[in-house]
C-alpha cells in the first residue's frame, strides 16, 4: 500500500518543521514579508498551518480553523504574493529534502484552493 501525503512529508513532525521553514521564508521574502509582519499571533498562525497542512494530506488531525475564504477575505492577495507562498512552501520542500512527487502533490493542493485566496 503506497503512503499517503501526510506519511510523505514526515507526519506532524515532518509537516511542523515544514511550516516553520516556510514561515521563515515568508519574513525573508520582499513581496511578502509585511503581510507576515502584521500577524498579531504568528504562533497561533503556524498552529494553524500545521493542522491545516495534516488534515488535508490525510493525517489524523482535525482542522479547526476559519475558512480560507475567510481568513483571506479583505486582504486582496494578488496572484504575485500566491506564487511568492508557492515558492517559499517549495524552498522550505527542498529544506527538508522532500521528494519531486511529494512537491508535485503540495503544488496540485496549493493550486486546487488559490481561489479561496487570491483577491477574495
Amino acid at each position: 500500500m503506497s503512503k499517503t501525503l501526510y506519511e510523505r512529508l514526515g507526519g506532524i513532525d515532518g509537516i511542523t518543521r515544514l511550516v516553520d521553514d516556510v514561515v521563515d521564508a515568508h519574513f525573508a521574502n520582499p513581496l511578502i514579508k509585511t503581510r507576515f509582519e502584521k500577524t498579531s499571533d504568528i504562533e497561533h498562525a503556524k498552529r494553524m498551518s500545521v493542522e491545516f497542512f495534516c488534515a488535508g494530506s490525510g493525517g489524523p488531525q482535525t482542522y479547526t480553523g476559519r475558512d480560507l475564504v475567510t481568513t483571506h477575505k479583505g486582504m486582496n492577495i494578488s496572484e504575485q504574493e500566491f506564487i511568492a507562498v508557492v515558492d517559499d512552501i517549495f524552498l522550505a520542500m527542498d529544506k527538508n529534502n522532500l521528494g519531486d512527487d511529494v512537491k508535485k502533490d503540495v503544488l496540485a493542493i496549493l493550486y486546487s484552493l488559490k481561489s479561496q485566496i487570491i483577491r477574495v
